[in-house]
């Protein structure tokens, strides 16, 4: 018995593992040959490696000596806190459940809840840009299902390590959301060498040129309005930016917008707490409430996916044509990127139509809505904005955002015509304010 278990151990199951991995590498090389961003070796680096580079970087271990010193710790307590957060935030990437799980995961999800449209396409924002370059994705945060959405239309082209929050770390999410390359960040930590081990790794994957996706607004807006850039990431990022090194940074702005977000009422309801954070007043039971009701709807042939859902792609904009000599700020650098952000949001019919009840104020008939709707969408259009039009139709397009708004009692359709219900105006402005910074 020993004998046989020696035998498989030194002969079988080396031998399977390496069929396994050979075919692996096989797929691999295949996806990576029709990437237009390919997969960088620090991405398939084994995630203990990546671990114990980031614990003993020597500006981290000179972090820990400074808060060893500064807290009066041993350097040894100081180091294994370092290491803590370095196991906490280094992902553990496999290419193979982002391509053959995730990508078509999303892709399905994606589909059943709405209707997937590509305002612009990803690859012109792509062309032309060094083979050794780091292409960061920055994007607004319209919804949690943004992950999903960007990983499927990307996934033709790239694959993205997302910065995500404390809010994808429960199980089994966050084994999930690590496989795919996502690095996990503490919003609201103000220690400082943990600071410094997420700035490292930050500046080490940028170094090495793994393709990044980031929100610059840091958290999902409560009001439907783009907010203001956080600088952490990007501080960290110009940190370690060398304007002549070989490797330039090259951001691409991505728009999002949806007819629905899934979590809207929630983050129009979410009030701030004494220390100015949002407080989400999210239950269990109402989101099982809300997947069983929809599920039903489903069985008995009366559901109707969440209408339109866009994503829009931008110009690349390089970090060495903003600062040749390294000098631009994180501050001036954010406003950069939410105003190149801001200008891809797509148009589509909820906010369309919100924005002309909002304006509005009074109740308006279906033809009042359509002439003002149709002067509203010259006027973006004019300017440069993407809509997207349903069937090429435009009277269509109208009767999406109010059947949508209608449906959810938002509006109520009266003889008088189409009338706004009080309680109901903030989830209105909410659509309205994602394109209400649209030029006009």
């Amino acid at each position: 018995m020993t004998l046989t278990i020696a035998v498989l151990n030194r002969v079988l199951v080396p031998s399977v593992r390496w069929f396994f991995r050979a075919r692996i590498n096989r797929a691999l090389r295949r996806v990576n040959e029709r990437l237009q961003l390919s997969i960088k070796p620090f991405s398939l680096t084994k995630r203990q490696v990546l671990v114990d580079r980031l614990t003993y970087d020597p500006v981290v271990m000179s972090a820990v000596e400074a808060e060893a010193r500064h807290r009066g710790i041993p350097n040894e307590v100081a180091a294994e806190e370092a290491a803590r957060y370095a196991r906490e935030i280094v992902p553990s990437f496999s290419a193979a459940t982002y391509f053959l799980f995730g990508v078509k995961l999303s892709r399905w999800i994606a589909q059943k809840l709405y209707r997937v449209r590509l305002g612009t396409n990803e690859s012109a924002s792509l062309e032309g840009i060094h083979a050794d370059a780091t292409v960061i994705f920055v994007m607004n945060h319209r919804s949690n299902f943004d992950y999903l959405l960007v990983t499927y239309l990307a996934s033709e082209r790239t694959s993205l390590s997302y910065a995500a929050g404390e809010w994808a770390q429960i199980w089994p999410l966050e084994q999930l959301a690590k496989a795919m390359g996502a690095f996990f960040i503490r919003r609201r930590s103000e220690n400082p060498l943990y600071r410094k081990v997420l700035s490292r790794y930050v500046q080490m994957a940028t170094e090495a040129g793994v393709t990044q996706a980031v929100f610059p607004e840091g958290g999902l807006s409560r009001d439907g309005k783009l907010r203001p850039a956080k600088l952490g990431l990007l501080s960290y990022i110009l940190q370690g930016f060398d304007p002549a090194g070989t490797r330039d940074v090259v951001f691409i702005p991505v728009g999002l917008n949806y007819d629905r977000v899934l979590e809207d009422r929630i983050l129009v309801g979410s009030e701030l707490d004494e220390k100015g954070r949002p407080r989400f007043r999210a239950k269990v039971s109402t989101a099982l409430w809300f997947f069983l009701r929809h599920l039903w709807m489903r069985m008995i042939g009366k559901w109707n996916r969440f209408g339109y859902a866009s994503v829009s792609f931008g110009a690349p904009i390089t970090l060495r044509s903003l600062s040749s000599d390294g000098r631009i700020g994180a501050e001036a650098l954010g406003h950069k990127l939410i105003d190149a952000v801001g200008k891809v949001v797509p148009v589509l019919p909820v906010p369309l139509v919100a924005q002309v009840l909002l304006d509005s104020g009074t109740p308006l008939r279906r033809a009042q809505i359509v002439d003002r709707a149709m002067v509203l969408k010259d006027r973006l259009v004019d300017h440069g904005a993407h809509f997207h039009l349903p069937r090429g139709d435009f009277d269509y397009a109208v009767d999406v955002g109010l059947r949508a708004l209608v449906r959810r009692k938002v509006l109520r359709e009266t003889d008088e015509g189409y009338r706004l219900n009080p309680a109901q105006e903030p989830l209105l402005a909410y659509y309205a304010n994602s394109i209400a910074h649209l030029p006009r």
